[in-house]
């Protein structure tokens, strides 16, 4: 018998949004400490390839510094919402050909490779193929999604809707609890005193 192939998953790094409150797109905070760190926690999850999503930087991917090896695609319409980040990170996946695909914006700096390899670990033993990471009881990232989901959560990722709407209706979702990991908190403003 042939050996049975290891179900993959595409870790998509969410950093196309132009940072308004932060005070620049997300994707160069902190030097790109952020972006590197987010792309160490999919690829060390378990998660090849990674794709980091741009959009409010440009089409050139030389505005920011991408870690060797990792993929990206420019998303054209960004700026309508992240419905359409979504989206293109749904099509990059689809062309890896992988089963799964594992969401994580670039601006929740405290993700690392435990977290996501719980939640994938979670997603590829339910048969739902849907957990999430879940912080004091509240719905975080990463959110591991399998293939047969996808297309539903396209057609209702529109504008400032991602994936959320869908996943909130799903009963067979598979809440991970990631407490003792990480804080799973979103940096929407600089720190202050930060340079």
């Amino acid at each position: 018998m042939p050996p049975i192939a290891p179900l993959t998953c595409t870790g998509i790094v969410l950093a196309a949004g132009a940072g308004r409150r932060y005070g620049q797109p997300k994707v160069l905070a902190e030097n790109g400490a952020w972006l590197r760190g987010a792309v160490a926690a999919l690829r060390g999850g378990g998660c090849d390839p990674v794709v980091v999503l741009l959009g409010a930087t440009g089409p050139d991917p030389a505005a920011v510094e991408l870690p060797p090896g990792t993929a990206w695609r420019w998303v054209e319409d960004w700026a309508s919402g992240l419905g359409a980040t979504v989206r293109a990170g749904l099509r990059a996946a689809a062309g890896a050909g992988t089963e799964y695909v594992a969401f994580l914006p670039v601006d929740i700096p405290d993700i690392d490779a435990r977290v996501v390899a719980r939640v994938l670990g979670a997603a590829r033993a339910s048969e739902s193929g849907l957990a999430r990471a879940v912080f004091h009881n509240t719905p975080g990232h990463p959110a591991v999604i399998k293939n047969k989901h996808w297309e539903a959560i396209s057609a209702v990722a529109v504008g400032d809707r991602g994936g959320g709407s869908y996943l909130g209706t799903r009963q067979d979702m598979v809440c991970v609890t990631c407490d003792d990991l990480a804080t799973g908190t979103d940096r929407d403003f600089p720190e202050v005193g930060a340079q």
